[in-house]
């Protein structure tokens, strides 16, 4: 198989193996109007498999997310054909409508049109927190 290079954007490497699709939701990919590719199952030497995602234009995407689906995923920004930048995510501050609130006594769950957002507490265990009850939501 032949996946072209990029010119200008975004190459998403090392995600565990078959979760892309999961990524490509969270990162809203299919409301962009360039192309996307997702490669499945990728020989990884590291890991045996990875997913590969390529995002083929310099667009704004929200990167953070990505830090709380996997930290280990490496994200290169790349320009003119070059990686200009390599980075791992980081657990975001906030998360807004990524995870839901399990507290069935919590406002969310009774206020429907609330987002649902949690606050990072404790960064070194990965433990987020529910805005408005404090449940304890982990990764």
């Amino acid at each position: 198989m032949n996946i072209d290079s990029i010119k200008n954007g975004y190459v998403i490497d090392h995600i565990k193996a078959g979760k892309s699709l999961e990524i490509y939701k969270y990162l809203n990919l299919g409301d962009l109007d360039t192309q996307v590719a997702i490669i499945k199952n990728a020989k990884s030497k590291k890991t045996g498999k990875k997913d590969i995602i390529k995002i083929d234009e310099n667009t704004s995407i929200n990167l953070d997310i990505l830090g709380y689906l996997d930290p280990n995923i490496t994200i290169n920004k790349i320009q003119e054909g070059k990686i200009i930048e390599k980075f791992h995510p980081s657990l975001p501050e906030k998360l807004v409508n990524i995870v839901k609130c399990k507290n069935p006594r919590c406002i969310t769950s009774i206020e429907q049109e609330l987002p649902q957002i949690c606050e990072l507490t404790d960064r070194e265990n990965g433990i987020y927190r529910c805005k408005y009850c404090e449940e304890r939501i982990e990764r």
